[in-house]
């Protein structure tokens, strides 16, 4: 039995870092902790160390031994999905040394436990988040890893000047590359100045194509970002408003089965409609080569309702992102592809990006790529039959790491739109129960500061743009690997913290 991608999220939803879906995570001040160097006495201890050991092994056999003694809903998951899950830590870590285990004294859970380890290839720390069921073994009901703080005796890591933290950066690169957990383009600028660009990895393995600088990767869900611009330029120009009710716009189109009239555009702007997603099993039944405008997404959104009242809450939605490009080709008579092209990509100077028809040819554009474990073992499996033919409103599009900086660019320098209108596109809504998602961007902290952007991830893909709008920074990381852009990231927000000050 296979579980349910909505099964799979519930309890590997961490396993990304919780940056697959697009929506950075907000960062509340964070509880004062206490490590137990010591594993816990019993059960909990043993099938920590289990998991662990099969989880450093690698070993496919191993692995599916510790899955079978899985409990609840987390046994419901094929021991096939579960060994892929596990075994990808070890490819993206190739083990993780143990620490000890975290306690939260103003927030104690007596079903978990948090494991503090540290990866051993990218040597970040990292905790595994083990849920137990109250049977006397202690048996194993879900497993989440996610970023930690450094344990509080480790020293204060030393400031750099700029050269330094490149040379960092690109070590760090080189190692990853070496280990197939990275391939894909870096960029770094401050200020509206490019600093740092690396190139690494593959970007079409069959006959072993470099990645370059100018290669185009696939966005996942970054083209959000885009769509969520070129409502706001229509705003500004009278043609739209961010109250609209959607059926003012779609009204007897016959898009889906909830009543439009009760969302907005700002509801579909901030994933607060109810909608949901058109990644279902329709679209699994599908053509891909059928799935080329905005209206072919019809038959797949038809059967949709609204999940809640709009909004009261937030639910990551494609299909909302996807009503708000049908809304655009209405209210403007035009292809939504040619006003993102008109209203973003031309006034920012992005020569490299577009929705493309990726059964065309289009020069230097990379092939999305999973690791896979099989019986022989590791395997690539590229995306093609998995991922849209051609992208549009919600994601699929494709751009490079240069285009991406331009984008920021014109986003600092007003091009696409007046400051106003960028900071109504950057701020929380909190009256929508959006804090941490403005119009298009997610919002978030770091130690940079506050940060704006957005990420997409899907099989073989791996993209973010992060601006720091307070200290200047502008981080783009587009990879053609699973999650490969993650450590990347976190590395690089951690390296550049140490920068001396301007």
């Amino acid at each position: 039995m296979h579980a349910s991608p909505g099964l799979r999220a519930l309890v590997y939803g961490l396993l990304a870092f919780a940056v697959s879906a697009g929506i950075a995570t907000a960062q509340p001040v964070p509880a004062d902790f206490m490590d137990d160097r010591s594993l816990p006495a019993g059960p909990r201890g043993e099938r920590i160390r289990e998991l662990l050991d099969a989880v450093n092994s690698g070993d496919p056999a191993r692995i599916e031994r510790l899955a079978k003694s899985f409990a609840g809903e987390f046994a419901k998951i094929s021991v096939s999905e579960h060994v892929s899950q596990l075994g990808s830590l070890n490819d993206f870590g190739r083990g993780f040394d143990l620490y000890g285990v975290r306690r939260y004294p103003s927030q104690p859970r007596s079903d978990r436990e948090v494991v503090v380890v540290r990866n051993r290839l990218t040597e970040a720390w990292q905790a595994f988040v083990v849920l137990f069921d109250d049977s006397p073994e202690a048996r194993i009901t879900g497993i989440q890893t996610q970023p930690a703080r450094p344990p509080k005796d480790q020293p204060p890591l030393p400031p750099l000047t700029l050269d330094q933290a490149k040379a960092d950066i690109d070590a760090f690169l080189d190692r990853l590359a070496k280990a197939a957990a990275f391939s894909g383009t870096v960029l770094i600028g401050r200020d509206g100045q490019v600093l740092y660009t690396a190139a690494r990895g593959i970007a079409e393995r069959n006959h072993d194509v470099p990645v370059r600088l100018d290669t185009k990767f696939n966005l996942g869900s970054m083209d959000k970002m885009f769509t969520a611009v070129t409502v706001a330029s229509l705003v500004e120009d009278g043609t739209l408003r961010f109250e609209d009710p959607v059926s003012k716009h779609l009204g007897g189109k016959g898009w889906t089965k909830a009543d439009l009239s009760k969302v907005t555009i700002a509801h579909l702007l901030t994933h607060t409609s109810g909608l949901g997603s058109y990644f279902n099993d329709r679209y699994q039944r599908t053509a891909r080569q059928l799935l080329r405008t905005v209206n072919d997404y019809k038959p797949l959104v038809a059967e949709e309702t609204l999940a809640f009242e709009p909004g009261t809450k937030q639910q990551y939605s494609n299909t909302g992102f996807l009503l708000a490009g049908a809304v655009i080709e209405a209210a403007t008579g035009r292809d939504y592809f040619d006003v993102v092209r008109e209203r973003v990509y031309g006034k920012a100077g992005m020569t490299g990006s577009d929705s493309y028809d990726i059964d065309l040819v289009v020069p230097h554009l990379a092939i999305g790529y999973s690791r896979e474990r099989a019986p022989e073992g590791p395997r690539w499996r590229a995306n093609t039959f998995e991922h849209v033919i051609r992208g549009g409103p919600a994601g699929g599009g494709y751009s490079t790491a240069q285009d991406l900086f331009a984008f920021a660019e014109a986003l600092r320098t007003h091009k696409l739109v007046s400051a106003e209108m960028r900071e109504r596109l950057w701020s929380p809504k909190p009256e929508l129960h959006s804090p941490t998602y403005g119009f298009g961007f997610g919002l978030w902290t770091n130690p940079l500061g506050r940060s704006v952007g957005h990420s997409g991830g899907f099989a073989g893909i791996s993209s973010l743009l992060n601006m720091h709008p307070d200290t200047g920074w502008t981080v783009v990381v587009l990879s053609n690997v699973d999650r490969g852009a993650e450590a990347v990231e976190e590395r690089v927000t951690q390296t550049l913290s140490r920068v001396q000050a301007r």
